[in-house]
């Protein structure tokens, strides 16, 4: 029988897997890890945040990276397939707020365990320990064989690669698969962290560690030009920022970064005009007349940020609030609404979600997932040049490209 191999037992690879096989083709799966899903076990707070239930203009929308080249691949295998599959497999799910899906146990390991189960069912050997070192063409450009470390040797008349970005690389996504496509021809894209933590040039960054601001507004702005802005929720790091704002406005600004500077602004009062805000502001001064400037800001602010906010406004801590003039106040009031941070780089693929860039789509068919280069070779997850925003959007490729790979090495050998 023809043998189909995988190589890389995430997401894309074990869907890539299943498919093949339930296409009745012999599957053999190969892992570097030894034992798969590593990295889908820490996806969503190790929730695994599996797909997204919204329409599928949203998820086209929700794509930062060649969205059109997705199109086969997500009508082959949406997100309601995605549900139903994991459904059947007896993994029951529920949606949450913004439509993302999640095993209702919260365990990733549900998902993990679903998958494993169904490739035993189907027969799928998966070899773990297994780092491929070659993949090597036959006669007519095909592929022919994969050829491990440790010297062994497989045949395959396909070969689908689904080894992962170079995020998370303590998970094995150590950009290998990069390399085995290359020697092959193909083009890699350039490579950047995203859905990312950001580093940030202000030290009271480090004060506010572990503090986290809800229902506030986020921009990032690149001289005059806006990158991104959006509402909701961040946290300060001791080196600079994160949270669901900042890890989706990574994506946004990953490849600008060390080009021009880069400010982000914080609206810690996104509800209010500048106007309401500075009579709320006044309202709580002429309360406080005779007490100091530092004793009134409690209603405003958490406790950790009330010294920093001190220091920026440029008002002197102990000077009382009938001394404090209509001009400082109206710095403060734009210190609110804009409290500025400068971006100096981001935490890097230790720490990202994800990897922007990857095999030029270009060179793969987007109807088969198929490369245009070599005969036999598919592609699978984000070792291709997508990416998409946190909310399961990036999950949901996964799966969708592995699905469209799996059934077409399966139908066309």
């Amino acid at each position: 029988m023809a043998k189909i191999i995988v190589i890389g037992a995430g997401a894309a690879g074990m869907m890539a897997a299943i498919t093949a096989a339930r296409n009745g083709k012999q599957v053999v799966v190969l892992e570097k890890n030894d034992k798969p899903g590593k990295k889908l076990f820490i996806t969503g707070k190790g929730r695994c945040n599996v797909t997204n239930a919204c329409d599928l203009e949203a998820l086209f929308e929700n794509t930062i990276s060649n969205p059109k080249f997705l199109y086969s691949a997500i009508y082959s295998f949406d997100n309601q397939q995605v549900m139903q599959f994991f459904e059947k497999l007896s993994v029951p799910l529920k949606t949450e707020r913004g439509d993302r899906v999640f095993p209702q146990s919260d365990h990733s390991s549900d998902i993990i365990r679903a998958l494993v189960r169904e490739m035993d069912r189907l027969g799928v050997e998966v070899i773990f320990n297994s780092d491929v070192v070659e993949i090597s063409l036959s006669g007519d450009n095909g592929v022919s064989t994969v050829k491990l470390k440790n010297g062994k040797l497989l045949n395959a008349k396909a070969v689908i690669l689904a080894t992962g970005g170079k995020s998370y690389p303590l998970t094995g996504s150590t950009g290998s698969g990069y390399e085995l496509a290359t020697k092959l021809g193909h083009t890699v894209t350039p490579l950047y962290p995203a859905l990312v933590p950001l580093k940030i040039k202000q030290e009271f960054c480090k004060e506010l560690m572990g503090l986290s601001l809800k229902n506030v507004t986020l921009t990032v702005m690149q001289g005059k030009r806006q990158l991104y802005h959006d509402f909701g929720e961040m946290l300060f790091t001791h080196y600079g920022i994160s949270g669901p704002l900042v890890l989706s406005a990574s994506s946004h600004i990953t490849k600008k970064i060390g080009q021009q500077s880069l400010q982000v602004f914080i609206d810690l009062k996104p509800a209010l005009s500048i106007e309401q805000l500075d009579k709320r502001i006044l309202r709580e001064f002429e309360a406080n007349v005779n007490k100091q400037f530092k004793n009134t800001l409690g209603s405003l602010f958490p406790s950790k940020l009330i010294p920093v906010m001190i220091q920026l406004s440029n008002i002197a801590g102990d000077k009382k609030i009938n001394e404090i003039s209509k001009e400082e106040r109206m710095e403060f009031v734009k210190l609110i609404k804009g409290l500025e941070l400068e971006v100096v780089d981001t935490a890097g693929f230790q720490e990202a979600i994800i990897t922007q860039g990857g095999i030029n789509v270009k060179e793969i068919n987007p109807s088969t997932m198929e490369s245009k280069i070599v005969k036999g070779l598919y592609f699978a997850g984000e070792i291709i040049d997508l990416d998409a925003m946190t909310g399961g959007y990036n999950l949901q490729i996964a799966w969708s490209s592995g699905f469209l790979a799996g059934e077409s090495a399966a139908l066309q050998i």
